[in-house]
């Protein structure tokens, strides 16, 4: 997976003014990504719930990432694994450097309150970059096999191939220095 330039971008974190930019950008590639996730996300960070950290290019919005304090799959909230989510950057952008420095200042949120950062990964073909990204990252598997809309799968279980079946994956990290591999 080459990457065609990195270029530096401004990672922070959603400011309410910063929604109807992202909302436009999706609605130009014609993607279904409606304005009341992100008020919703915007009201998670500020109840301290889940923190959405955006890419800035020159001025621009080019995508994000959200971190969820309190995961919703059962193993990482047992063990109160902060998850990855939703990890969007505009096809335009991709292939820039941008995905990495997103999960760069996402590791390092999460490196100041916790050892471990975990992350689920659809299975389709349409995750592959996200799937070699969190791989060469140095993700590795949680051993608990596949899931589906976040609860593990037993053996002899059927499940609908689509955006819910997932594998998830968790990484050690130390605070304070570079989590890259």
């Amino acid at each position: 997976m080459k990457q065609t330039g990195m270029v530096n971008v401004e990672i922070r974190e959603l400011m309410k003014s910063d929604i109807d930019s992202i909302v436009a950008s999706f609605a130009q590639l014609g993607w279904n990504k409606l304005e009341r996730q992100y008020r919703a996300y915007f009201a998670e960070q500020k109840a301290g719930e889940r923190l959405v950290l955006i890419g800035i290019l020159d001025g621009g919005f080019v995508g994000y990432l959200t971190i969820v304090w309190k995961s919703a799959y059962d193993p990482f909230r047992k063990e109160e694994i902060p998850e990855i989510m939703d990890l969007n950057v505009l096809p335009k952008y991709r292939r820039q450097g941008i995905a990495t420095q997103l999960m760069d200042g996402a590791e390092e949120k999460i490196a100041n309150r916790h050892r471990h950062a975990g992350l689920g990964i659809g299975m389709t073909a349409d995750y592959g970059a996200a799937q070699r990204l969190y791989v060469l990252r140095g993700y590795l598997p949680d051993g608990q096999g596949l899931a589906y809309d976040g609860k593990t799968l037993d053996f002899g279980d059927n499940a609908h191939v689509d955006d819910s079946l997932t594998l998830y994956f968790t990484k050690v990290l130390v605070p304070g220095l570079s989590n890259v591999q």
